[in-house]
């Protein structure tokens, strides 16, 4: 799974830790995060996040 990155902040979601804290549990890919998902850091929405390529 892909991580992502906030085009705005550059906060990386992490898909392998999730975000329990969110109610996101590990495991749960980007696609799967719900609609409504913001940045834990800005606040901006899915639209702004970017795939990270692993090496």
């Amino acid at each position: 799974m892909d991580k992502y990155i906030c085009g705005a902040c550059k906060w990386e979601y992490d898909p392998e830790k999730g975000l329990p804290e969110q109610g996101i549990e590990p495991g749960t890919a980007f696609e799967d995060l719900p609609a409504d998902f913001k940045c834990p850091l800005c606040g901006m929405g899915k639209a702004v996040f970017e795939p990270r390529k692993e090496d």
